[in-house]
Parts: C-alpha cells; sequence; structure tokens
C-alpha cells in the first residue's frame, strides 16, 4: 500500500500568484463551520496568508480547533445571510453546508437546509451591492442516480437515466437548479460546482463506511456494482484548488478507476452477505432497528448498479489527486487497523466560546500565525455535526 505522509497538505503549492477581488487578501465565508468539511476547509484556509478574513457560519458549534476563524451560529435555513455577507463584505463563499447522508435527519430537515438554505445562501450573494465574485458549491454525484441504464462513466453534462425518486437525490437536483440560474444570472461572479464520489478516508463516517467495517458486508444477490472513490484529503485539496484558481463550471471530484464492490469488502478484509436483490428494505428493516445494519434506501440501487464518473475535466483544470480509488480504500483501512491498534490519539476538540475568546484576544497570549507548511503536518480533530459521504 502506498503511504503519502510527504503528500498529505490540505493546500495545493500556487503556481501562480493568486488575484483576489479586493485590494487587500481575500474575505470567505465557509457554510456548515459545524460539519466535517467545513470545519477543516477552515484550518486550511486559517494557514494561508492571502486570506485576510475567514467566517464560518452554523447551526452547531466548531468540532475542530480554529484560531482565526469567526464562528456565527445561525439557523438551519440561514435566513440571515444577506445581513452577513453585507457586513462582512466577503469575495468568496465556500458551501460545504449541504446534507448528503440520508441517515443523519429527517427529510423536512434536509430539505431546509439543501434547498432552502442554499436558496438563502444565493440570495445574499445575488444582491446589487455584493461583493462576491467566488461560489464553490460542493455536492455529490449521487445527483446522478444509479439504474441499470447508467453509462460506464457520467460526464458533468451526463443526465440522469431516471427520475429522481429518492428525497436527498430530489434536494441535491434543486441545489444544482438555483446553482445554474445563479451562474446564468451572475455572469461576473465564478460558480464551481463539485460533484464529489463516495468519500473515504481516516476521519470521516458515512454509510459506506458504516458498511465497510461490519463484519459482513451487506451486497445483492447477483450484483457487484463497480463504486468509484475519493479520499477525504482530496476532497479539501479539490475545494482549495476551486478557490485558489477561482474555477468555474461543473466538476466530477472522483479517483482514478472502478472497484468491484466485492473486491472493496476484499481489500477491507471482510466478506460479503448476500442480500435477496428485491424487497430488500424488508429484511434490512428489522436490522436497522436491531442497530446491526444502517443501509439507507437510497443506497440499494447503488448496491445493484454502482456508479462510476468521469473525472477528466477536473484534471484538465490542473487538478491532480493523490489517491486512485483502490489507494483510498487501501487508505482508509490502515488507519482503522492503526485506529484498532493504538486508539484516539487525542481527545475529541470542544467549543468553548470564553476560552476561545481568551485565546484570540488577551495580551498574555503569544501569537504565531501558522504556515501552510505547519498547517499540513496537524492532524485533524474528531469530527461532529453532519457526518457526510
Amino acid at each position: 500500500m502506498s503511504t503519502r505522509d510527504d503528500q498529505m497538505d490540505y493546500p495545493l503549492v500556487r503556481t501562480e500568484p493568486r488575484k483576489s477581488g479586493t485590494s487587500g487578501g481575500r474575505r470567505v465565508l465557509v457554510t456548515g463551520l459545524g460539519t466535517f468539511w467545513g470545519g477543516r476547509v477552515a484550518q486550511a484556509l486559517e494557514a494561508d496568508p492571502d486570506v485576510d478574513v475567514i467566517v464560518g457560519l452554523d447551526v452547531f458549534e466548531p468540532t475542530v480547533e480554529l484560531e482565526r476563524t469567526e464562528y456565527v451560529r445561525v439557523d438551519a435555513n440561514y435566513s440571515i445571510l444577506s445581513r452577513i455577507v453585507r457586513a462582512t463584505q466577503v469575495d468568496t463563499i465556500i458551501h460545504t453546508f449541504l446534507v448528503v447522508d440520508p441517515t443523519m435527519m429527517s427529510t423536512r430537515s434536509m430539505h431546509e437546509i439543501n434547498v432552502i438554505g442554499t436558496m438563502n445562501l444565493f440570495a445574499a450573494a445575488s444582491t446589487p451591492d455584493s461583493t462576491v465574485r467566488d461560489v464553490i458549491v460542493k455536492s455529490s454525484t449521487m445527483v446522478y442516480g444509479s439504474a441499470p441504464e447508467d453509462p460506464t462513466w457520467f460526464t458533468e453534462d451526463s443526465p440522469r437515466s431516471r427520475r429522481a425518486t429518492q428525497p436527498i437525490e430530489r434536494s441535491l437536483e434543486a441545489v444544482e437548479g438555483y446553482v445554474r440560474d445563479f451562474a446564468e444570472d451572475n455572469p461576473h461572479v465564478n460558480v464551481a460546482l463539485m460533484r464529489f464520489s463516495n468519500v473515504v478516508g481516516a476521519e470521516i463516517e458515512t454509510p459506506l463506511t458504516r458498511l465497510l467495517q461490519a463484519p459482513l458486508v451487506p451486497s445483492l444477490a447477483g450484483f457487484d456494482p463497480r463504486f468509484q472513490f475519493v479520499h477525504e484529503r482530496d476532497v479539501v485539496r479539490a475545494l482549495l484548488f476551486a478557490f485558489d484558481h477561482h474555477i468555474a463550471g461543473i466538476y466530477n471530484v472522483a479517483g482514478d478507476e472502478q472497484i468491484p464492490w466485492s473486491e472493496v469488502a476484499r481489500l477491507c478484509g471482510r466478506r460479503t452477505l448476500p442480500f435477496p436483490p428485491y424487497g430488500t428494505s424488508l429484511i434490512a428493516g428489522p436490522l436497522r432497528r436491531l442497530g446491526l445494519l444502517n443501509l439507507p434506501d437510497e443506497y440499494e440501487m447503488l448496491l445493484k448498479y454502482g456508479r462510476g464518473v468521469d473525472n477528466s475535466k477536473f484534471k484538465r483544470a490542473g487538478f491532480e489527486y493523490l489517491y486512485s480509488s483502490a489507494e483510498a480504500v487501501e487508505e482508509f483501512i490502515e488507519s482503522l487497523r492503526l485506529r484498532r491498534t493504538i486508539g484516539a490519539h487525542r481527545p475529541a476538540y470542544r467549543y468553548e466560546r470564553d476560552v476561545e475568546q481568551f485565546f484570540r484576544h488577551s495580551p498574555a497570549v503569544v501569537r504565531e500565525r501558522p504556515t501552510r507548511d505547519s498547517e499540513a503536518t496537524r492532524t485533524p480533530r474528531s469530527a461532529g455535526g453532519y457526518e457526510e459521504a
């Protein structure tokens, strides 16, 4: 298995100066600061000397240690976003606050966050006096669905083979509709829509990573679908690449190659447990209630037909992946082995406002601004908030 400790940095080394939309450094608003992705993106931005201001919004408090990101508690639909954008005069919005794990909350809550929250975000960014010039939206390849008629590789222009029926897929379609409308109405803003494949890594927890840690990995009899994965480090690097290079358009983000589900289980040292290919929910329901299986209905089609996406457009833009799909799975398994061997290496971070104010503002604290090199070696703390795929 290949190790990449020498390439663990989230940020990319820039080959050209960054062009800011303001006379000073960039001013960034990160949605979903309390989520896995929002916290890690903010950590990486803090190490960038070209970023002057980082404002993070969320319903929940941050779950990773942050040194200069300003946290603002908001409601789930971001109703005060216009006031925040106007007051902070941010030039960039990185929208990580999209729920793509259907097991985390009710359909109603997911709709409020994904659809209403995104609608309010673009309303705030499109006011006549808006200073926003870059918007980056973290979406998912779930928007393509899974069906027997699917192509081997979905390109960014490929339509779904079948109409979306699952609530999470419909919410992602609605979000992408808002993205397209905003980009068309605001040609002066660079809008990047990033569709990420199934994510694995040392820290992230998703429905698929939970399945792969079960003693017997569920499968559907007669089906061995092909899967594509992206490593959690490449997810953050991809978002920062879009930020660094002001890219616009829709991009699939996934590691090279596809892997059969049986091979994924084998790499994880697991055997598969075949379920009947039809009526799976009738069997999975009792197991879910007993805590033995948490297989969302949305994943039944994925375990039949899989999904592959063409990642060449993003690579042509200049992005270089650290991990292929197989390497991402191997790294995930190695992290599990280490965790079982040595346990959690540090306690989970807990946000305490008074303590944060002391460290940020007290003259007694000796301040040392992080560098990109130091950020590259910092190990992320335990994730909380919404777990995402």
